[in-house]
């Protein structure tokens, strides 16, 4: 039963019937442009293979075509949502033809669409009157001879070789259909040069995407923890002039916070120069000042002209600096620390180094912030480096210049 269901299963699927009028549609196109050039003749048969193809021509070398193309192809040659049991449609370009290797790939996709079109149409009209004839052998003789020669005795079989003539003809078509269906990837699906420009493109996102995470990631986090720091301190302080001091800096802290979620925000939601107001190292005085105010004596060296360093190498700078301050806060305290930038003939350096507190036991290094921390530096060109030295914790970044 189930070999049989697997058998008669095409004759039910509405796609079936959907991939023929694709193809008849094909056939129905080259009996007009034949009929056009070609009228009152009897027998267009074999000028129907070959005279529309110039025309055929024509439209492949129009980068639409594809386009329209693919839009039968997807409504037609695939199952719907009336089957969803069935598998998805494949990959097939919706783009318009961009070289000539795809115009020349429609224009075989059309060619063959039109003689297997033609084919299948000439089958399914004798098909039907096959199947009628045997159908209605009585009323057949008026219309022509009989459609098999059997001897009158055995007339009566002509009804019963019926359904063989129909589950042929729904076998053709079928067999025709599923042939379309998989030379509609290949002819219209996208090309090398396609796939490697979506590939590049999606790259493009999911790098952007990687970007704006990591820059959520420093802004709240070193706002959170400037937050929490300072909040603690005033708190075991116990002065007011502390607090006033520490509740100004936290908020001078959450509204630069909240001003760079709002512009991560704005570049999700648009199409922006994601460059735009993003903070350099030029501010790096706002990160010192915010340490500072949580209670960590920060002393700073700068050698060089921070506003002539390049944008990259000052962007990913600044945020390299608020990372390293803002895990000294979060695992350190209120520490000394040393911050020292300094422009080179073709390099930038980084180094911020710090008491180490007696329970930290001297190591950091497993956090994500100081592994994203090299990660940045890697993709620049350059290289960083963290842990112990001479007896405190040291963070070393090396940026080129070009």
């Amino acid at each position: 039963m189930k070999r049989l269901h697997r058998l008669l299963r095409p004759m039910s699927r509405a796609v079936t019937y959907t991939r023929w009028l694709h193809l008849f549609m094909g056939a129905v196109a080259a009996v007009v442009v034949v009929g056009v050039v070609f009228p009152g003749l009897e027998d267009p048969s074999a000028l129907l293979l070959f005279v529309p193809l110039p025309l055929l021509a024509l439209a492949a070398f129009i980068p639409g075509t594809r386009v329209a193309e693919t839009m039968q192809a997807r409504l037609l040659l695939y199952p719907g949502p009336h089957e969803p049991h069935e598998h998805p449609a494949p990959e097939i370009a919706g783009s318009p033809s961009a070289s000539w290797g795809d115009r020349w790939r429609v224009f075989v996709w059309l060619t063959v669409r039109l003689w297997l079109g033609f084919g299948v149409t000439v089958v399914t009209l004798n098909g039907v009157v096959l199947t009628l004839g045997l159908l209605m052998p009585s009323l057949w003789p008026p219309f022509g001879p009989a459609p098999m020669l059997l001897p009158g005795r055995w007339g009566w079989w002509y009804p019963l070789l019926a359904p063989v003539s129909g589950a042929a003809l729904v076998a053709v078509v079928w067999g025709a259909g599923a042939l379309m269906a998989d030379l509609a990837p290949r002819l219209l699906g996208p090309s090398p040069a396609e796939r490697l420009a979506e590939l590049e493109e999606r790259t493009e996102r999911l790098l952007e995407r990687t970007r704006l995470a990591r820059e959520l990631h420093d802004t709240i986090g070193h706002a959170l923890t400037i937050a929490v720091v300072q909040a603690g301190a005033a708190r075991a302080a116990g002065t007011p002039d502390f607090t006033d001091r520490a509740l100004a800096a936290i908020e001078d802290t959450g509204r630069e916070a909240l001003s760079e979620l709002d512009r991560v925000l704005r570049l999700l939601r648009e199409d922006a120069d994601p460059t735009v107001q993003r903070p350099t190292l030029a501010h790096a005085g706002r990160l010192v000042e915010s340490a500072r105010g949580s209670g960590a004596d920060v002393t700073t060296w700068i050698g060089g002209d921070l506003n002539a360093l390049p944008g990259p190498v000052s962007r990913e700078g600044y945020r390299m600096l608020q990372e390293c301050l803002t895990n000294v806060l979060r695992h350190a305290g209120s520490v000394p620390v040393t911050v020292r930038i300094e422009i080179l003939e073709d390099r930038l350096e980084l180094e911020v180094c710090n008491k180490q507190p007696a329970e930290s036991g001297g190591s950091r290094g497993g956090g994500s912030g100081l592994r994203g921390l090299r990660e940045r530096a890697v993709l620049l060109g350059g290289a960083a480096a963290y842990g112990p030295y001479d007896g405190v914790w040291r963070v070393h970044v090396t940026l080129p210049l070009q």
